[in-house]
């Protein structure tokens, strides 16, 4: 395991050493065809990146393997997502923007992923396996059918780009920043913002904003408790300002470490935020962030409705029976009561020992905010992203040289990012110009290794979050992949005030993603390729529109239109991952599909009205979304003889409608309610050479066509007291919609009490907060190996069962 370095000069980033890691660290649906196909019960590790097959219909292109053929893969099956949601910078202006209030942030419980708290907007389905949302393996956002992987999402400027599990090309949004120090965070219901960079937006953005350090020295500490020993630990220190030009920094630890509900392991997760800022006369200002996170995650078993209408809810990996995987692996030892009686899947492929991930994140930025003139102002981010990450399960196909039956299969990624995002304003009369341009640099790799267990009683079994080499360097290698990317984006807009209140947003931007490179190791009695995909991929478009009328009738009434078309960058990934076209199967498949692919493209149309007063906020938007050329990467054929390609759909469709209310009748009462409908559909039939399928008016899968969601929150003096309750309707697993997931309601409820100032110590405050208060029995993750074309399949997650927490914090 190579040790990585990123170097951050005194203008730009930081100065690490990166060592590899160490270890230590409900309804079913009505259908049921079992017909589907088999998998590993871990082959997700590999096929993550995909993250869900939203409105992209796709097919299984991970490396599934028996000891007959290395490959196991059948029929059509998602590899792809397409989805929407939106925010803009400044110049975008409010019109179609929705922002969560730090009171509502306040509500979860600390260190709750950023995504949890946008569930309550209209449109938005997100859930997870872990109640704190941050286990990047089990965690899902969707938009308005679009998935978080098609949405442009930064920190303090910094793009954040393929938000998806195993990605090479991004950071998890829950590793780049401890929700404790979010101070703002938008998302717009438009088609995002022209200057905002990002390589993946299609349907739109996200904006997380860090807080400032205090003006005054001091700090927070707070401590969370929670089911299954779970706990969490939060210090912040604030200097203060340090001098008469005011400046001031802060640096602040988290520690989360979740207990499993279902089986052994744990989530661990630690970061580090740091953050100074310096003002430069009256209106400008330089300001620098830093992150540091490390996870070392065991994940859930993926389950399927086989598995659950046999087996039952809580079907967990044998972690940490090492004895009996042992004995179902070599034949000794029978499989556990009703696993081998489950319709369309092996049963030792269900009981694997274990699967997790381990990542090493460091991340840091600077930025500047100059008033050259009273109307010139010049805005830059400088930033830098490195990562290492290990993402592994037991593999029984690939024993152990020593004779153990089975062996630890890890896939290890890295990518190191720099990058530079700067724009000019300048305002003249009833106009407010802006141009920019943004460069990112990012060198990637990801490899897959097969590295040796001990025979039984003969040495502790290697754990699923490493070290991995403890018997050894890797006695198998099956490839090797290595990429750079340079993404070139350019863009200008004008902000005309038309009217009093009437202000029209006109801009474009363009757009230029070359990736080079590909595999520059293949074993070719593991791939059985004589050589796996290599070259260049370049996604550019010159003009890519936005317009956007917002007309601000009154104080209270307010009317905006959005209209855009966005690209995305192809995505990168290795042989047998995600929708990528370095994904097939070999060099030949690679050239031969490279000559007629187009990268995704959306137009987003959007109309609403808002209607503000004290006593009562409204708002109903209407949109459409047709996504162009959607791309994924497919196996299709026969389950010893597949074919891998790369499928372009054509055409998805998605028109909707939500509304949103909120009445807040009394000082301290606020009462919302909010409904979303949703019409995905796929508008071209499949004709591939694994079969005919008559996709053309199906809906799109893993996403509710109806969402209703409600609160009410009640203050008085220092006790705050929360409740809500979100309903998702039925979602379709099978892209030809014969087997579907039922509808479900989840509720979580909480409390909180502020003392204020006891002795030495300020704001002190204690809170207690229960997830999924009715133990409700749902499926949060859909097809994280990908969605069967037609039947059952062996790629969904149960989402987390009912836990509290308490909560102590105080200041000072």
């Amino acid at each position: 395991m190579r040790t990585r370095s990123l170097l951050l000069s005194s203008i730009a980033l930081f100065a690490v050493r990166q060592s590899a890691l160490a270890a230590g660290h409900q309804p079913l649906p009505a259908a049921d065809d079992a017909a589907a196909v088999t998998a590993h019960a871990r082959t997700h590790a590999a096929s993550r990146h995909a993250g869900n097959a939203a409105p992209v219909a796709g097919a299984k292109n991970t490396p599934l393997r028996n000891t007959s053929a290395r490959h196991k893969v059948e029929t059509l099956e998602s590899r792809a997502t397409e989805s929407v949601a939106v925010t803009g910078r400044q110049l975008t202006g409010r019109d179609a923007e929705q922002a969560v209030s730090k009171a509502i942030m306040r509500q979860y419980v600390p260190g709750t992923s950023a995504y949890k708290m946008l569930d309550r907007t209209p449109g938005v389905s997100f859930s997870s396996t872990d109640p704190f949302g941050i286990d990047s393996f089990g965690a899902n956002l969707y938009v308005r059918g679009f998935f978080m992987n098609q949405m442009g999402v930064t920190v303090d400027g910094v793009p954040l780009n393929d938000q998806t599990y195993q990605s090479v090309s991004g950071m998890s949004l829950a590793s780049a920043i401890i929700p404790d120090d979010i101070q703002s965070m938008r998302m717009s219901q438009g088609a995002g913002s022209v200057e905002l960079p990002s390589t993946n937006t299609l349907g739109g953005t996200i904006q997380i904003g860090s807080s400032d350090p205090e003006d005054k020295r001091g700090g927070k500490v707070s401590q969370s408790f929670g089911s299954y020993g779970s706990y969490r630990t939060y210090v912040r220190l604030d200097s203060g300002k340090l001098n008469p030009t005011g400046t001031k920094f802060y640096t602040s630890y988290a520690r989360t470490d979740e207990g499993m509900w279902m089986g052994s392991g744990d989530q661990f997760m630690q970061q580090v935020d740091a953050k100074l800022v310096q003002p430069i006369n009256e209106r400008s200002r330089m300001s620098a962030f830093f992150n540091w996170s490390s996870l070392a995650q065991w994940n859930y078993p993926d389950t399927s409705i086989g598995i659950l209408k046999n087996l039952g809810w809580r079907t967990p990996h044998l972690y940490p029976n090492y004895g009996l995987a042992y004995g179902i692996a070599n034949g000794t030892s029978p499989l556990p009561a009703g696993y081998g009686n489950v319709p369309g899947i092996d049963g030792s492929n269900i009981a694997m020992y274990d699967g997790g991930q381990a990542e090493t994140n460091y991340m840091g930025g600077l930025h500047f905010d100059l008033a050259l003139t009273d109307h010139l102002t010049w805005n830059t981010t400088i930033y830098g992203h490195s990562q290492i990450g290990y993402y592994s399960y037991t593999d029984s196909d690939d024993p152990s040289p020593n004779g153990a039956p089975f062996s630890e299969e890890v896939w290890q990624n890295r990518q190191e990012r720099y990058g530079l995002d700067t724009s000019l304003r300048y305002k003249w009369g009833r106009h407010t110009f802006e141009g920019g341009v943004w460069y990112e640099n990012n060198n990637q790799q990801a490899g897959l290794f097969n590295y040796q267990q001990p025979l039984l009683g003969q040495g502790a079994p290697l754990k699923a979050v490493g070290p991995y080499d403890v018997y050894g360097p890797a006695f198998l290698e099956g490839y090797n992949f290595q990429w750079t990317t340079n993404v070139m984006q350019f863009h200008l807009q004008d902000s005309i005030q038309l009217a009093e209140g009437l202000t029209l947003h006109a801009g474009f931007k363009s757009m230029t993603a070359t990736t080079s490179g590909g595999a520059q190791y293949n074993n070719a009695d593991w791939t059985g390729a004589d050589a796996l995909p290599n070259g260049s991929l370049t996604a550019s478009q010159a003009f890519l529109p936005h317009v956007n009328l917002d007309w601000h009738i009154n104080r209270h009434h307010e009317i905006y239109v959005d209209v855009a078309e966005n690209m995305r960058a192809y995505e990168v990934s290795a042989y047998g991952v995600a929708n990528s076209v370095y994904s097939v199967q070999d060099q030949a498949t690679f050239q031969a599909q490279k000559k007629s692919l187009e990268p995704s493209k959306a137009w987003v149309y959007l109309g609403g009205y808002r209607y503000t007063s004290k006593y009562l906020q409204a708002n109903a938007t209407v949109y459409h979304a047709s996504l162009i050329h959607p791309i994924l990467a497919a196996a299709v054929g026969s389950l010893t003889n597949p074919v891998s390609q790369v499928i372009d759909f054509g055409h998805i469709s998605m028109t909707g409608a939500n509304g949103d209310i909120t009445v807040t009748p009394i000082d301290g009462l606020s009462i919302s309610n909010n409904l979303s409908y949703n019409k995905g559909t796929y508008d071209r039939n499949v004709d591939t050479v694994g079969g005919y399928y008559a996709l053309a008016g199906k809906n799109i899968v893993n996403y509710p066509a109806w969402m209703y969601k409600a609160a009410i929150a009640y203050s008085w003096k220092g006790m705050t007291a929360h409740f809500d309750a979100n309903y998702y309707s039925r979602r379709y697993y099978s892209f030809m919609n014969d087997t579907s997931i039922g509808g479900y309601w989840l509720a979580n409820a909480g409390a909180q009490y502020r003392f204020g100032k006891l002795s030495v110590l300020k704001d002190v405050t204690v809170s207690f907060n229960v997830y999924n208060l009715f133990n409700t029995k749902y499926i949060s993750m859909m097809g994280e190996n990908d969605n069967p074309a037609v039947g059952d399949y062996q790629s969904m997650e149960r989402g987390a069962v009912r836990e509290f927490f308490g909560t102590i914090s105080a200041s000072f």
